[in-house]
């Protein structure tokens, strides 16, 4: 593991897109839901537990080498939300354009041709640590990072939250994290020999139907 690359990959200057998506929170702020630190705090680790461990699943199986094609159809078959998986996709391009030119390689190139239009942002993440020379966990992590990290930064913009708090927030729900992300890699291994059926499948329905209504809202700070 280079922890080096783990820290590019991980780092939000990193310029795969995320700075564009608020992960849910600006619909919902808008809708009542996060009015402060302890309310994003509820938010986020309901992410945690459901889309992330879902974007964590992946992202480490990719990492681990399994089809990043069946990888996507399972992301697919996890996203009910047209929204959401407009977004993944978009993001997946972005992030691929990005890992293509810090870490060139077959296996990115290979699925830059195979999904011209984008695969699902964790299964390109997967993909472009396992080209970075990181391993499953790695992957993991950063995907949890990412589920909660990018609710916690554009909530700042849409409150005006105090950074400290928001920063606290992602400290306190540090050690859930590496839980979550060690049952994350233990079904990435699973799917290794199972195939992605062995990947979890939990669901944040409010997220979905926020996705759909933020999706057709005018005057958007973020794209989704």
């Amino acid at each position: 593991m280079s922890r080096a690359a783990l820290l590019v990959l991980a780092d939000g200057r990193f310029p795969a897109g995320g700075h564009a998506h608020s992960g849910g929170a600006e619909a919902a702020v808008h809708a009542g839901r996060i009015t402060g630190a302890e309310t994003l705090e509820d938010f986020c680790r309901g992410r945690l537990h459901t889309t992330g461990l879902v974007s964590a699943a992946l992202a480490a199986s990719a990492a681990l080498g399994v089809d990043p094609a069946a990888l996507d159809a399972a992301a697919d078959a996890r996203t009910p939300s047209p929204a959401l998986r407009a977004a993944a996709r978009r993001l997946g391009r972005q992030l691929l354009r990005a890992a293509r030119a810090t870490w060139p390689g077959a296996e990115l190139d290979a699925l830059a041709r195979r999904f011209p239009k984008g695969a699902h942002q964790p299964v390109v993440l997967g993909v472009a640590a396992r080209a970075a020379g990181l391993g499953p966990e790695d992957a993991a992590h950063c995907a949890l990072y990412e589920s909660v990290g990018g609710p916690a930064t554009a909530t700042v913009r849409l409150l005006s939250l105090d950074p400290f708090d928001a920063t606290a927030v992602l400290a306190r729900l540090a050690p859930e994290a590496d839980r979550v992300a060690e049952t994350a890699v233990r079904a990435a291994h699973r799917a290794t020999t199972e195939g992605v059926d062995a990947l979890p499948a939990r669901s944040a329905p409010l997220l979905e139907l926020y996705a759909e209504a933020h999706a057709a809202r005018t005057g958007r700070l973020f794209a989704s």
